[in-house]
């Protein structure tokens, strides 16, 4: 309780203090960002934004993944089989390290392992203002590869009038948020706005519990040819770990049963300041630039010989982690008639100490990585009759260090990444476009390491390095929009052909994070679609649905990825009337398998969902049922050392409740 005090009136203090000065509100038309990977309607590439109306309703402080899989090809599930605490999310069959994730174009995957955790920002989806996700290698990105997409954040529009909310919820298994947050609007040519969360829940298994907080806080400075802007974000979260599937037999007795022994915890502190600044140089120039710092403290417990089907002890092992991160980007502009050209670059360094100890033996390794990057990109966009024309090269160059007991040199990667496409618009409603690109990715440490945190030696006394080598991939992209009033339709067919494809292989290393094979050839193919229909003012029809069909050759064989469902269907009814809003969605995930062998699979499900919401004057109440039907499902699983299949199991019906109270 004393925190949800402390919300208060912390945010009443930050009201008071920008009330103090009301002036005019400031009408410069130059943007706070300008983030020039983000693609627009006439951009030959297949992408989906999120709105901030869709993010308030449906943010109510669970992990981002959640929301995320609404959308086509996006599968998630999450550790403690609730929507709060670890989750994760692939993108067509793809995981997280090959997703790039940026906030206002800075990164947020962690260079190392190059995945991105949303539980150390917890409730951030509560301040974007947008959110865009592009399927295919897409744009050219800051940071690691856009490997099988990129899902870029947008901090609060800073322009937006002056308001404060107070929101709090509470649902199943005791699962809480209380926030406050608030924006001044633009008083004397400056802006601010600030949001603290606080985020609990038990978990739906066992011993799964989590508790954080998290602030976010921006503010900026605008002039007539420049703006400036401070973005600043950080949590604190503390976990119950559960991320060890469970047998059937144990699921059988209890759903609610949690492999990992009750002791096994962690905790990770997490945070970030960008500086942004954009400037006019001309008419028709303009010249952004940012940079950033991000710094990560934690540590997590391990259990090994439960982890191996022995009885708990007093034995209790310990992976600690400190690391920095600093970089910066810059890009110029320039626009004529027709063309609009863009040349940009970008740099960042980056350390992790590993520490590896047992609580009675003391430390029992000390090791640290490092990894370095730049990479220069130019792109222009030219437009001809019904025509726009779009190219874009990067040339990125990555390196990795390592100081532990073992030696490694020092292995570098050097990439280059071309990209082009077309669209044509037949009326001003539609348009149709093509697409084709090729990008590199190197391997994460786990991939190098086997899984292993601290680096071994083979029987020669060499570096035992599993993968070294990085994976291609070309992507083809084809697709069509129509936009209206009441009719929205986007649809895409692609091909992504790869070459050394570094796959999940369905095992889990000693640390916890998934292992991968790399494999000759592979291919992932399909179609997608997304589709919002208002026939009458009162009803919308949205659709957001997949067809995937992707194979693996290795070694004269040939199989299906795992966690790759061939069909994902999400569809969603809204019914609006004065201050009452209904929505009933229906999601339907087809089986996958587990295994390179195809042998094991996850079956298929179908989830019912629904929502009430009630706004009246300042107060807004919503009532959300999730899982309607009380469906029994995994939507994760992977094949053990004993070679049995563990599974993830997620929660039956569950319900929240939320209050917002808006100044």
């Amino acid at each position: 309780m004393h925190r949800i005090l402390l919300l208060i009136t912390f945010t009443c203090i930050v009201r008071i203090i920008s009330a103090q000065e009301i002036n005019k509100p400031d009408t410069i038309g130059l943007q706070e960002v300008v983030v020039t990977y983000q693609a627009n309607k006439t951009t030959p590439v297949s992408y989906q934004d999120i709105e901030m109306k869709t993010l308030k309703v449906k943010s109510v402080g669970q992990e981002p993944s959640f929301i995320l899989m609404e959308t086509p090809s996006i599968t998630a599930y999450s550790d403690a089989g609730s929507t709060q605490s670890y989750s994760y999310f692939r993108m067509r069959g793809m995981d997280q390290t090959r997703i790039n994730i940026t906030l206002d174009g800075i990164p947020l995957n962690e260079p190392e392992d190059q995945g991105a955790y949303f539980s150390n920002y917890p409730d951030i989806f509560n301040s974007l203002d947008r959110v865009q996700i592009q399927r295919g290698i897409g744009t050219t990105k800051n940071g690691v590869a856009s490997y099988a997409g990129s899902v870029q954040l947008f901090s609060p529009n800073l322009r937006n009038p002056a308001q404060t909310t107070f929101g709090i919820g509470y649902g199943s298994y005791n699962s809480l948020r209380a926030y406050a947050e608030t924006q001044s609007g633009v008083v004397n040519n400056k802006a601010f706005y600030a949001r603290l969360s606080e985020v609990y829940s038990d978990g739906y298994k066992h011993h799964s519990g989590n508790h954080s907080q998290s602030l976010f806080a921006s503010g900026a400075w605008f002039t007539d040819k420049a703006v400036w802007k401070v973005n600043v974000i950080a949590g604190h979260q503390q976990n119950d770990m559960a991320w060890l599937g469970v047998s059937d037999s144990l699921i059988n007795i209890d759903r609610r049963t949690n492999a990992n022994a009750r002791d096994e915890k962690d905790e990770f502190t997490q945070a970030m300041i960008q500086l942004h600044n954009t400037y006019r140089l001309g008419e028709n120039s303009l010249l952004q630039s940012a940079a950033y710092y991000t710094y990560l403290n934690g540590n997590y417990d391990f259990d090994i010989n439960n982890y191996i089907g022995r009885p708990s002890t007093n034995e209790m092992y310990n992976y600690a982690f400190r690391s920095n991160l600093f970089g910066l980007y810059s890009n110029y502009i320039h626009s004529w008639k027709d063309v609009k050209w863009t040349i940009g670059i970008f740099a960042n360094t980056y350390n992790r100490r590993h520490i590896g100890s047992e609580k009675t033996a003391g430390e029992d390794f000390r090791n640290t990585g490092y990894k370095k990057e730049v990479s220069v990109y130019t792109k222009i966009d030219y437009s001809f009759s019904n025509f726009t024309a779009y190219a874009d090269i990067q040339y990125r160059h990555a390196n990795f260090d390592y100081k532990g007991d073992v030696p490694l040199d020092k292995i570098n990667w050097n990439f280059f990444n071309p990209k082009a496409g077309i669209s044509y618009q037949p009326a001003n409603k539609m348009e149709v476009y093509y697409s084709i690109g090729r990008i590199g990715r190197e391997p994460t440490r786990t991939d190098m390491f086997g899984g292993n945190e601290n680096l071994t030696v083979d029987e020669n006394g060499k570096p035992e390095i599993v993968i070294d080598s990085p994976e291609y991939v070309v992507d083809h992209e084809l697709g069509f929009r129509y936009r209206s009033r009441n009719f929205n339709l986007a649809a895409n067919l692609y091909y992504m052909d790869f070459k050394d494809e570094i796959v999940l292989n369905g095992n889990f290393g000693p640390n916890g994070l998934a292992l991968t094979n790399k494999v000759d050839k592979s291919y992932r193919a399909g179609a997608e679609l997304s589709v919002s229909y208002q026939p009458v003012p009162m009803f919308t029809f949205i659709n957001n649905s997949s067809y995937n069909h992707s194979r693996i050759k290795e070694q004269g064989e040939k199989f299906s990825p795992i966690f790759t469902p061939k069909f994902i269907v999400n569809q969603e009814v809204v019914w609006q009337k004065g201050n009452f809003d209904i929505s009933l969605s229906a999601r339907y995930q087809d089986k996958s398998y587990i295994d390179f062998a195809n042998t094991e699979t996850i079956g298929s499900y179908i989830l019912l969902n629904a929502r009430i919401g009630y706004t009246y004057k300042h107060m807004e109440w919503n009532a959300y049922v999730n899982n309607i039907t009380n469906t029994k499902y995994y939507n994760n699983a992977y094949m053990d050392y004993d070679n049995t299949v563990k599974y993830f199991v997620q929660a039956p019906v569950n319900f929240y409740l939320s209050l917002k109270y808006t100044l």
